[in-house]
Order: structure tokens, then C-alpha cells, then sequence
């Protein structure tokens, strides 16, 4: 959340006091009657003018590859991400 709500403070989209918030969901598989993490779906929720939508749609299309945590996941882990912007 922190590389896409950077990536949009730096486009002029403010990001700050909860307009950002992400949803996150785990899924679980049993291997060896360990429980894995197997998948993980971040939902990102933007409060944002309808005139930010075209940049936001942008960010959200590259901002995953400079996330660290996305980065060091990806190979293990299945990661998604899908964005809401809720209009003001």
C-alpha cells in the first residue's frame, strides 16, 4: 500500500489521511498438515475525483514491480491486486 500510495502523492493524487485503504485476503492450503499461504488478494480502495481516475488506473498497472514486499513474494506466493475508486 505504501509504494502505490507513494507512486500516486507523487502524480499530485492524495493518498494521506485514510483515503487510501487496502483489504487484504489470504488463502490457505494444507501440505504435509502444515497450513501454507498460497494466494493472497490485496484490494486497494481510493477516495479520488473522477479526473484522477486515468492516472490511478495507470499507477495500479506498474506499481506492484516497485513494491518490495510484492517483489519479495512473487515467487512464492500467488499476489494480486484489483483497485476500487470510490468517486468524491
Amino acid at each position: 500500500m505504501g509504494t502505490f500510495g507513494g507512486a500516486l502523492e507523487a502524480r499530485k493524487i492524495d493518498a494521506s489521511e485514510g483515503r487510501l485503504v487496502a483489504e487484504v485476503r489470504g488463502e490457505v492450503e494444507t501440505e504435509d498438515n502444515v497450513m501454507v499461504i498460497r494466494r493472497v488478494h490485496v484490494t486497494l480502495k481510493l477516495r479520488a475525483p473522477e479526473s484522477a481516475r486515468e492516472t490511478v488506473e495507470r499507477v495500479h498497472g506498474f506499481f506492484a514491480d516497485k513494491c518490495p514486499l510484492y517483489r519479495t513474494l512473487k515467487g512464492s506466493i500467488q499476489t494480486t491486486t484489483s483497485l476500487e475508486l470510490l468517486l468524491e
